[in-house]
């Protein structure tokens, strides 16, 4: 298991944390952290707890116990909202997107500029949406285009696309190549790596081990809810990757 003693360059580091679900015991007892700039692939079967270990991050639950500690301060995250203030954005395999709204509105959902009468700033929507889509790689015709419209890796996109804008400091991405073509696919990675371009550190939650690897340099495997095993790239071939969640999905930990 790779431990690093330098903490000097932390973004996140939880510690100890619990969460139950009336008698389902989701996470039990778990240490996670994310260095600046650093691409993390958490792995494991369902119910290894990892969506809800990131969940938790994202204020979306509550732990029973366990510490958070963001930038080097201790924080209690109440709600996805005060994630976002801190720069956590996530983005789902259902993106969370509205379909039929544009690409701008998309970009901005939730946190529209306004002007002059409580209107909304349509023209620096349209400029910003479309600045943080080419920062991306991912070159569109128009922000009025609905999202409906794109291929299911340029929805994705959209969804990453508004995390750069809103200058995140971390980006959850949740299963994100769930159902996409192998093209799609490959667009998606190319944005991941644009962010890490950007030093921003992302969390790479994904079934597909071979997606997962391709893209990350540290790798935490979770089952049922307990962090099994810890490794970076460079301890590991994809081969011996896979060998590792299979031993540890199968390993008794009651």
């Amino acid at each position: 298991m790779s431990n690093e003693n330098n903490n000097s360059d932390l973004l996140v580091k939880m510690t100890n944390i619990h969460k139950w679900f009336g008698r389902v015991y989701a996470v039990r007892g778990v240490d996670f952290q994310v260095r600046q700039g650093e691409t993390v692939g958490l792995l494991g079967d369902n119910g290894a707890g990892k969506s809800t270990l990131i969940k938790i991050l994202c204020g979306y639950h509550q732990a029973e116990k366990g510490d958070i500690i963001f930038e080097g301060k201790k924080v209690r995250i109440n709600s996805p909202r005060e994630a976002q203030k801190l720069g956590i954005e996530t983005v789902y395999q259902d993106q969370a997107l509205a379909p039929n709204l544009s690409i701008a509105r998309n970009v901005f959902m939730g946190r529209e500029p306004v002007k002059g009468m409580g209107m909304l700033d349509k023209k620096l929507m349209d400029e910003e949406s479309m600045k943080a889509l080419s920062n991306l790689g991912l070159r569109l015709d128009s922000p009025d285009l609905p999202v409906i419209t794109l291929s299911g890796g340029g929805r994705q996109g959209v969804a990453i696309a508004r995390a750069l804008h809103f200058k995140a400091k971390l980006v959850i991405l949740d299963e994100p190549t769930v159902a996409l073509s192998v093209k799609e696919v490959g667009e998606v990675l190319e944005f991941i790596k644009q962010l890490r371009k950007e030093g921003i550190s992302v969390v790479f939650i994904s079934h597909n081990i071979y997606h997962a690897f391709s893209i990350a340099e540290r790798f935490v495997v979770m089952a049922r809810g307990k962090v099994m095993r810890e490794v970076t790239k460079e301890e590991v071939t994809l081969d011996k990757l896979n060998e590792l969640v299979i031993e540890s999905a199968i390993v008794d930990i009651d």
